[in-house]
């Protein structure tokens, strides 16, 4: 590939990887597994960025290939996600990481997040990033009504794990 293209991807990565980290933390226990899933989905986001034809926005797009690489390995292995080692590709990203206050909120949402199963996750997800309804069903390729009924139905489901 091109040293344009590569720059564009490394470039849209750098902008956009609290995406990659907030589904790695969704689907993983621990930094290691965090990091592993976060290179797979690299990995799989590069080798399908240049079939990326700007139909959506670059993040919607992330959301789809991330949510989709992040589940296919949870239900594949169902423990440490298996990763190859690409040393032919090699980016230079900054980890962006959130400040202490907001980790520790973060952690208790993802504690009640994590006992919803993996489609239940990935609409959360998407909710608390602010996508609209519109968004959601397009990342997940199901309808709009479908996308309300569903998160409906997680809030209630989320409001009893949290206040049982």
């Amino acid at each position: 590939m091109s040293k344009k293209l590569e720059a564009e991807f490394v470039k849209q990565l750098n902008e956009n990887q609290n995406i990659v980290h907030k589904i790695c933390r969704l689907y993983t226990n621990d930094q290691h597994a965090h990091n592993d899933l976060f290179q797979e989905v690299t990995v799989q986001l590069w080798r399908a960025y240049p079939k990326f034809r700007g139909d959506s926005k670059f993040s919607t797009w992330m959301y789809r290939v991330a949510l989709n690489t992040a589940i296919t390995l949870y239900r594949k292995s169902k423990r440490r996600v298996k990763t190859q080692d690409y040393d032919s590709v090699q980016f230079k990203i900054e980890d962006q990481q959130e400040d202490d206050e907001q980790m520790e909120q973060l952690t208790l949402l993802y504690g009640a997040v994590k006992q919803l199963n993996d489609i239940e996750k990935a609409l959360v997800f998407l909710y608390l990033e602010d996508k609209n309804y519109r968004e959601i069903a397009e990342t997940m390729g199901i309808t709009e009504v479908n996308a309300r009924v569903k998160m409906n139905r997680i809030k209630t489901k989320l409001t009893k794990i949290i206040n049982p």
